[in-house]
């Protein structure tokens, strides 16, 4: 199957200035069929601006976009028959229910039997976890339910791209926990493209990550590649004891490129050695620590990267630059 067959986002150049500042400049961006794909950025990166360029509610300044093989331009209400978009600050008719809601969302895309539709309606409701509050005025809801509408709403017409503004922005743990279920079991269904500020839900759910920064493409990358990609191999050991005569000796090992020496919360010595030589490291390294009869180990293992670590550290040394 070829790119043009898999991408169902694919930008090139896509530039959007506004009062002669760039909200985005030159981004080149590819999403893929059926994955779920987190675009991150500090406030002000260009994330929103992008899924307005998308959906066609702002037009580029310059370069193009496609978006289902769609271009963005002229094609823009053919490509938002197939878009569900979650907005980042939903608004409603105070005084509607939630099944209400959904109803008259629902009209603008079925023209079926009525008991299909309400069937969709029940299914939805129940999906996100609003059936016991369906019939409840959504004036009276919390910001976590009203953003669980929102999903709703965005996908009750069975969309071949999810489009969700800060998903889970105002949702309590539990309520997180619950929309990336959703997402997850959409997978098989639809592709969903989502800006997000939480960094620990995107490393549990996206296949791929994109990163902006003043309205620039920095990084873009399956998961695995971002978080492997990041300070190299890098092993972590913990232990109690005198440690200073095991610093010198693992230190002069020729495979060793560094050895960042701190304290966990039980008080124990904690190292992270980073090494050039993965196999060396896993054959020698536990070894020779654990040659030392004042050295007790209490944990080895390699060193799993933190997404919030990889952002942190592509954000500031673009800043940087």
């Amino acid at each position: 199957m070829s790119d043009k067959d898999t991408l169902v986002i694919d930008t090139h150049g896509l530039t959007k200035t506004f009062k002669g500042v760039n909200a985005l400049t030159s981004l080149n961006l590819q999403v893929r069929r059926n994955s779920i794909f987190g675009f991150l950025g500090p406030n002000g990166a260009g994330k929103t601006t992008t899924i307005k360029l998308l959906l066609g509610l702002a037009r580029p300044t310059a370069g193009s976009g496609r978006v289902f093989g769609l271009d963005i331009v002229k094609d823009s209400p053919d490509i938002r028959k197939r878009v569900g978009y979650l907005a980042q600050d939903p608004r409603y008719y105070e005084s509607m229910t939630a099944r209400e809601t959904l109803r008259y969302t629902a009209r603008f895309f079925y023209s079926g039997p009525k008991a299909a539709i309400e069937e969709r309606i029940n299914n939805t409701l129940e999906l996100v976890g609003l059936s016991d509050k369906a019939d409840r005025p959504i004036k009276g809801f919390s910001g976590g339910e009203r953003q669980r509408l929102g999903i709703a709403q965005a996908q009750i017409n069975f969309p071949d791209l999810l489009i969700l503004d800060e998903p889970a922005a105002s949702l309590d743990p539990m309520g997180r926990h619950d929309v990336l279920e959703v997402m997850e079991r959409l997978r098989k269904h639809t592709t969903i493209f989502y800006s997000t500020h939480i960094l620990s839900d995107v490393q549990r759910v996206s296949d791929t990550v994109a990163i902006l920064n003043h309205g620039q493409l920095v990084a873009q990358a399956s998961i695995d590649e971002l978080l492997s990609g990041t300070g190299g191999v890098v092993f972590r050991l913990t232990f109690k004891g005198d440690v200073d005569g095991t610093h010198a000796r693992i230190a002069n090992q020729t495979w060793v490129s560094s050895i960042t020496a701190g304290r966990d919360g039980q008080g124990q010595t904690r190292w992270d050695v980073a090494v050039s030589d993965e196999s060396a490291a896993e054959k020698h390294l536990l070894r020779l620590v654990m040659d030392d009869s004042n050295v007790i180990v209490t944990e080895f293992a390699r060193k799993k990267h933190d997404l919030e670590e990889v952002f942190m550290s592509i954000v500031e040394g673009d800043n940087g630059r």
